[in-house]
């Protein structure tokens, strides 16, 4: 069976539109603000309402979830699309961190092991997908 040879055109497809990628950006901006705002105890103080830190965190990854599903892989190359969609799962592990935030609501391990597995995946993701590309365009 012959290898087929790919250009970067094919690998990459057209890229996203500028909104989802800047929806897709505040999304973990705002996870990552939901996660360091309870390590840092800022909801502490007589005028705090509550933990509104948990609609930080879900907000963030709502958004990262619409601008993950907004984004389509135009390209043909079968592994960066599996890499691509293993890259919208980590939007919706963080969504189902931010479900057991509000589920559990005294007990927050479940939520951050969910915000560590999504996490992985995308940094996983994130440093696959630059050598996957290089790597067949050095072979070509």
């Amino acid at each position: 069976m012959e290898k087929k040879n790919y250009s970067l055109d094919e690998m990459m497809g057209q890229p996203p539109k500028t909104w989802t990628v800047i929806l897709a950006i505040a999304g973990l901006l705002a996870i990552a603000a939901g996660t360091m705002l309870p390590i840092l105890n800022v909801n502490q103080g007589p005028q705090t309402v509550g933990a509104w830190w948990k609609y930080v965190y879900a907000a963030g990854a709502v958004m990262f979830l619409v601008g993950k599903l907004m984004t389509r892989y135009t390209g043909t190359h079968p592994r960066i699309r599996r890499l691509y969609r293993i890259e919208s799962w980590s939007a919706v592990f963080f969504c189902v961190a931010a479900f057991f935030l509000f589920y559990n609501g005294s007990y927050t391990r479940d939520s951050w092991a969910f915000t560590l597995a999504g996490g992985a995946l995308l940094v996983f993701t994130t440093v696959s997908i630059p050598r996957v590309v290089k790597k067949e365009l050095k072979n070509r």
